[in-house]
């Protein structure tokens, strides 16, 4: 599946802002070979057929142990990047939020390559997603998360 015009692959994603008691929000640094580390959130692309509503549960589980309804997209972003794979795409990321009842996660569940690129998660204020020394994706996901809380 292509977008007009681009000729890259539609890569169709379900991110989870996870939230926790605090309002802090969990982040994983990605390492990849030849690139500047960065941090995301949690979530990944779904299965062939799969809903982003399916796909969100299922990368929540997989990511961080959480088992639940992510409820409603509350963000949708359409970025091109490189996958750790090496494959150029055209995102189509649709965002959902969560609150965690706890800080504590599980990873368990990751994939080995997630094992590999997935280096470290920890939990950023706000304020700190801003003024980080190392990108953080999606740029605006402090205003994403302030938007939803305001709604």
């Amino acid at each position: 599946m292509n977008e007009a015009g681009s000729g890259l692959r539609i890569r169709r994603s379900a991110r989870i802002i996870v939230l926790d008691p605090a309002g802090r929000v969990l982040m994983f640094r990605f390492d990849i070979p030849g690139r500047d580390p960065f941090w995301v959130t949690a979530g990944g692309e779904c299965d062939p057929g799969e809903t982003y509503e399916a796909a969100a549960r299922r990368e929540l589980y997989e990511e961080t142990g959480l088992w639940r309804d992510c409820g409603r997209q509350i963000a949708r972003t359409t970025p091109q990047f490189v996958t750790p794979e090496g494959e150029p795409v055209q995102a189509d990321e649709r965002y959902f939020l969560v609150h965690a009842e706890q800080p504590g996660i599980d990873t368990s569940r990751h994939t080995q390559l997630e094992q590999k690129v997935m280096t470290q998660h920890r939990w950023f204020t706000r304020e700190e997603l801003g003024g980080w020394p190392e990108a953080v994706y999606p740029e605006n996901l402090a205003q994403m998360i302030e938007q939803e809380l305001r709604a």
